[in-house]
C-alpha cells in the first residue's frame, strides 16, 4: 500500500466526511465527525485537523503520509485563495478565508472547491465517468446541485457560481418559489423536495386514488421514494408526478447537452437511487428536445461513488495542485 495519502474532506452543514484516498482514487480509512457551526463556525476547522490527527494515531500512521487535503465545501468559493465567499448553514461571516485556517491549522498543502464540484470530479476520477474529460454530473437531493467538468477541468465562471443548474429556470412564467429567490426553479421540481410538493398537489384533487393515495391517507404525507415504487408499480398518479419531473430535468438537461456537448451526464444524489425508473423516463424526455448529434454521443448515466464522490473529488484537487 502506497504511504502518499491525500485528505479528502466533504463539509456539510450537519456532518463532515472525511477519508484517507490513495494517489489512483482509492479510499483507504474513511469516517465522519459532527459540523459544529457554532460560534460562527470557528470550530470547524480546529475539529477537521484534530480528527485527522487523532486518525492517524488511531491507525499508528505518521503524517508525513499526507501530501495535502482537498475539501469540498458548501456555497461559491474562490479557487484561488480558497475563501468561501458566502454560506449561510456554517455560521460562518461572508468570505471565510478556509484554505487558510486549515492550512495554518496542518501545515499541509490545502485546495477548497465547492460540494457540487467535487461530487462532479469525484465521478469522473473513479466512477461513473472514470475516463471521460467532458462531463456534467448532476446530484438530486434535497436540492439540485450540479459540477460542469470541459476537458478535465471544472468550468467555476467569473465569480465561481457555473453549474448551479437547480436554478435553471425550469417555469419561466410563475412555479413554486425557491430558497434562491427565484421562482420556477428546476430545483422546485427535480429535487425531493420538489417531487414531494408535486405529489401532494396531486393527491389534494378529490378524484385521487391508488397506491400513493393510499400511502398518503396511512401516514399524512409522501416521501420521493414512495412516488418511484408506486410509479414503479403502475400507480397512474406517481407516474404522473415522474413524468412531470423528467420533462423538465430532460428539458434542461438538453439543453446543457447542446450548448456543452458533454461526454456523458451523471446522475447522483438521493433521488437518483430510484435507478431505472427515473433513468428511463429521463432519458425519453431528453431525447425529445436534444440536437441529433449531441444527443447520439452523450450517455446519460447513474453516478456510482455515493457518498463518497465528494470527499474523492476533493482529493483530486491535490493531486491535480500539486501535478501528482
Amino acid at each position: 500500500m502506497s504511504k502518499k495519502w491525500i485528505v479528502g474532506v466533504d463539509l456539510g452543514g450537519t456532518t463532515t466526511k472525511l477519508a484517507f484516498i490513495n494517489l489512483d482514487g482509492d479510499i483507504l480509512h474513511k469516517w465522519e465527525i459532527p459540523t459544529d457551526n457554532s460560534n460562527e463556525g470557528q470550530n470547524i476547522t480546529t475539529n477537521i485537523a484534530n480528527a485527522i490527527d487523532q486518525k492517524l494515531e488511531e491507525l499508528k500512521e505518521q503524517k508525513t503520509n499526507l501530501i495535502g487535503i482537498g475539501m469540498g465545501a458548501p456555497g461559491p468559493i474562490d479557487y484561488e485563495t480558497g475563501v468561501v465567499l458566502n454560506v449561510v448553514n456554517l455560521g460562518w461571516q461572508d468570505n471565510f478565508p478556509l484554505q487558510e485556517s486549515l492550512h495554518s491549522l496542518t501545515g499541509l498543502p490545502v485546495a477548497i472547491e465547492n460540494d457540487a464540484n467535487c461530487a462532479a470530479l469525484g465521478e469522473m476520477w473513479n466512477g461513473a465517468g472514470k475516463g471521460a474529460s467532458d462531463l456534467v454530473c448532476v446530484t438530486l437531493g434535497t436540492g439540485v446541485g450540479g459540477g460542469v467538468i470541459a476537458n478535465g477541468n471544472i468550468v467555476r465562471g467569473i465569480n465561481g457560481a457555473a453549474g448551479e443548474i437547480g436554478h435553471i429556470t425550469s417555469i419561466p412564467f410563475g412555479g413554486a418559489p425557491c430558497n434562491c429567490g427565484k421562482s420556477g426553479c428546476l430545483e422546485t421540481i427535480a429535487s425531493a423536495t420538489g417531487i414531494v410538493r408535486l405529489a401532494e398537489n396531486e393527491l389534494s384533487m378529490p378524484e385521487s386514488k391508488g397506491e400513493l393515495t393510499l400511502i398518503f391517507a396511512k401516514n399524512g404525507k409522501v416521501t420521493a421514494k414512495d412516488v418511484f415504487d408506486s410509479a414503479r408499480n403502475g400507480d397512474e398518479l406517481a407516474n404522473k408526478v415522474l413524468n412531470e419531473v423528467t420533462f423538465h430535468l430532460g428539458f434542461a438537461l438538453a439543453n446543457i447537452a447542446n450548448t456543452l456537448n458533454p461526454e456523458m451526464i451523471v446522475l447522483g444524489g438521493g433521488v437518483a437511487r430510484a435507478g431505472d425508473i427515473l433513468l428511463d423516463s429521463l432519458k425519453a424526455n431528453f431525447s425529445k428536445f436534444t440536437f441529433s448529434a449531441a444527443r447520439d454521443s452523450t450517455n446519460l448515466s447513474l453516478a456510482t461513488l455515493g457518498n463518497d464522490a465528494g470527499a474523492i473529488g476533493a482529493a483530486w484537487l491535490i493531486k491535480n495542485k500539486l501535478n501528482l
